[in-house]
Order: structure tokens, then sequence, then C-alpha cells
């Protein structure tokens, strides 16, 4: 089955350093996360981000269900790029890359997330109706705290 795609790119009028400081660590997804999610992150804090980094958090993205997570980044470009892949959780597959690009007045921020669901027979559906509007909602969430983060600066 083909993945499903979800991409988003956002302009942040902040440096590429600054960008950086905060997305590559796990501690501030807390801040852009639906608070409803319940997000929690499970594993030791951790300052910085590296190939081979675990992270294991709890959540919980649909009608109150805890669901564990557990993300491994795999490649780190600093401070360009990075990519965090599932290895325990909710989707039998998640490719997510985060790149950073400086642009005049801030940065570029361009999210690819490659996903596959549990359930290859009804995956078109349930996607359709339940999972991508959550992702976006998700997305939506963060572009709108990131927005309110960094507006000020």
């Amino acid at each position: 089955m083909k993945p499903f795609i979800l991409e988003r790119t956002q302009f942040l009028p902040i440096s590429l350093e600054t960008a950086w400081e905060f997305f590559s660590s796990p501690a501030n997804l807390v801040k852009i996360t639906p608070p409803d999610m319940d997000f929690r992150i499970t594993s030791p804090p951790q300052s910085g981000i590296y190939a081979g980094q675990i992270i294991t958090y709890t959540l919980r993205p649909l009608l109150r269900v805890t669901v564990n997570w557990t993300t491994e980044i795999t490649h780190v470009e600093q401070p360009n790029f990075f990519v965090d892949e599932q290895r325990f959780g909710p989707y039998r597959f998640w490719h997510h890359q985060h790149r950073f690009r400086e642009v005049e007045g801030g940065v570029e921020m361009h999210d690819l997330v490659h996903y596959l669901l549990l359930h290859d027979q009804l995956a078109g559906l349930v996607n359709r109706l339940f999972v991508a509007p959550r992702l976006r909602r998700i997305f939506d969430f963060r572009t709108a705290s990131l927005t309110k983060l960094f507006s000020n600066r």
C-alpha cells in the first residue's frame, strides 16, 4: 500500500539557530501539541538531539484512549534537518522529516510525514474519516502555537 502523506510549510520570524534549538528539544513538543491529547514524554530528559536517540511518549489521540509511542531520531543534519520514525505506536509506519531553511526575515520550516495505518483493507476510509482530519487539526494547532510563540521576537 502507498503511504499517506501530510505536508506543511510555515514561516517563522526567527533565526535558524533559534529554530533548531526549539525543535531539536523533545520537551518542546508539549508546547505545540493540543492539550486534549494529554501528550507526555516518558523517557528521561535529554538535551539536544542525535541519530539513534529513542524518545517515548504517551498520548490520547482519539476517544481518550492512552497510546504508548516510541520514536527514534534516525537522521540529524544540524541545523537543517532531522527525521523521527515510529518504532512502536499507533501506526504501521511513521516517517517524519523536519527541514529548516534560512529565508529572508526568518526560517521556513517544512514537515513531510509519510504514514501507513495498521489495517490495509480499511485504511483509506479510516484515514479519510478519522486520521487525516485529526492530523490536520494537530498540525493546525502546532502552526497557531508556533505563530504565537515566535510572533513577538
